[in-house]
């Protein structure tokens, strides 16, 4: 498995992208005005792009992903899988633009079955030139903001794809692999689709909004998010060291850094469960404790990513469905033990405030909530993601996949461990600035360093 931004993708040989047919742009530019809402994800994503766009800067929006397969690839066999899964899924059907009053509005193609993609043969291509293919991928203004290719080599090929975040979350990057490996293979081996019907993200979309209007002040999600930004003095959580200032032109920067390896997981997994938490609860809580040895912190105030496909009618979407759930963790003397207690419990109580985005509550007041201090960036995270057990884990490194971010400015600090098979791992996006540089390194060293010390107290013997 292989992390990192498209600068340290090094794929090379002759490109094959598919694009849009002119029937299809012209189906999306008369798209028909659509009554469902955009969902509170889209919206801010939308939105935080043409503002950044107005001061000259842009954002980093791009989920791109790659794995090879064995073979020359057969391109009427993945032109079949790419249209299928475009069709498949309505998250391609839709484009969106801004109304005159600033409204978001959502306009439907007449008729997806109709979606077509054709492959252009682009010739040999270095590393340089694909990197800069995927990156001028359309902004989510734009119908088509995707990009699907191959880079053909000697005796394998490597598949490519690159989707603004409007239209996938990190998850949907599984679900793609599986639609477009799965219907590959059924078209070379002349087989019957497979695949079952899609869920719908636009009907994701207007049930949240439908659920989230159903909120008042007195409903239990509401009065948990108050307390969460009440006890963290109204406002939502920062990184807690220096970044510096970032100019329009400043990258942005990823880094992978390990943590432990996977004997030293098998400990600290033994000691998350001695505590009454699971592996994601330990991850909390040497965040947390980190954060308390650098900045004597009494109390970690974090978001943690949650996917809304737990519920299994969403879970084969591709879409942006993810939404954070609030963390609060006491620190002050405490021991691990105490620490991963309290951040599973924190976690275990606040999954259900995983669909209200935190967005709403800035977009919609509530006298309950009182003023709260609107960021003047996007909000830090910290995902934990257990590798193994996604579809197709125990393979990704006999498929060579990889998950690459783009390197455009990130004006925050977003954090993903991941537990795979050798290794658990750190991956940081970051503005590319030497403050934000430094600071990194010291967040990841005090990080590995409550990795250790809970692993190390194990004893070696230790089933995983």
């Amino acid at each position: 498995m292989f992390l990192g931004t498209v600068d340290d993708w090094t794929a090379e040989g002759t490109v094959v992208s598919w694009y849009p047919t002119a029937s299809t742009h012209a189906s999306a530019a008369e798209a028909l005005a659509h009554p469902a809402p955009v969902s509170h994800q889209q919206s801010q994503h939308l939105r935080y792009y043409r503002r950044q766009v107005s001061r000259g800067r842009d954002i980093p929006r791009l989920c791109i992903g790659a794995w090879e397969i064995d073979g020359i690839c057969d391109i009427p066999a993945m032109t079949h899988a790419l249209n299928t899964h475009l069709r498949r899924h309505d998250t391609y059907h839709d484009r969106f633009e801004f109304g005159g009053d600033e409204e978001i509005l959502r306009y439907v193609i007449a008729e997806p079955e109709k979606i077509t993609v054709s492959p252009k043969d682009l010739g040999r291509m270095t590393p340089s030139q694909i990197r800069k293919l995927i990156l001028d991928t359309p902004d989510p203004l734009q119908w088509d903001c995707f990009t699907f290719g191959i880079i053909q080599g000697t005796d394998q090929f490597t598949v490519y794809i690159a989707i603004d975040h409007l239209r996938a979350d990190g998850m949907s990057a599984g679900v793609i692999f599986l639609d477009i490996q799965t219907m590959y293979f059924t078209s070379l081996q002349k087989a019957p689709s497979a695949l079952t019907p899609a869920p719908s993200h636009r009907e994701y979309s207007a049930n949240q909004r439908s659920y989230i209007r159903s909120l008042t002040d007195e409903s239990p999600e509401i009065r948990s998010w108050q307390a969460f930004l009440v006890a963290n003095n109204g406002s939502l959580p920062r990184f807690p060291l220096e970044l510096g200032d970032a100019a329009a032109d400043t990258p942005g920067a990823i880094d992978v850094f390990d943590l432990i390896d996977d004997e030293q997981g098998r400990r600290f997994e033994a000691a998350c469960r001695a505590a009454g938490a699971r592996f994601s609860g330990g991850v909390f809580a040497c965040a947390a404790l980190a954060e308390h040895r650098l900045t004597g912190a009494a109390t970690y105030f974090g978001l943690t990513p949650f996917d809304n496909r737990r519920d299994l009618a969403h879970a084969t979407a591709v879409g942006w469905l993810a939404s954070f759930v609030p963390l609060t963790i006491p620190t002050a003397g405490a021991s691990f033990d105490e620490a991963a207690s309290a951040a599973q419990a924190s976690f275990d109580a606040n999954t259900t405030l995983g669909a209200v985005p935190y967005y709403h509550l800035l977009e919609t007041p509530y006298d309950s909530l009182g003023p709260i201090e609107v960021p003047d960036r996007p909000v830090p995270m910290l995902s934990y993601i257990d590798i193994r057990k996604l579809p197709f884990g125990h393979s990704f490194d006999g498929l060579r996949a990889g998950v690459w971010g783009d390197n455009r400015l990130s004006e925050t600090v977003c954090m993903w461990v991941n537990r795979m098979h050798e290794r658990t791992q750190l991956v940081v996006a970051y503005p590319g600035t030497d403050v934000a540089r430094r600071s990194v390194r010291r967040y990841v060293e005090a990080m590995r360093a409550e990795f250790t010390r809970v692993s190390d107290a194990i004893p070696s013997l230790c089933s995983p």
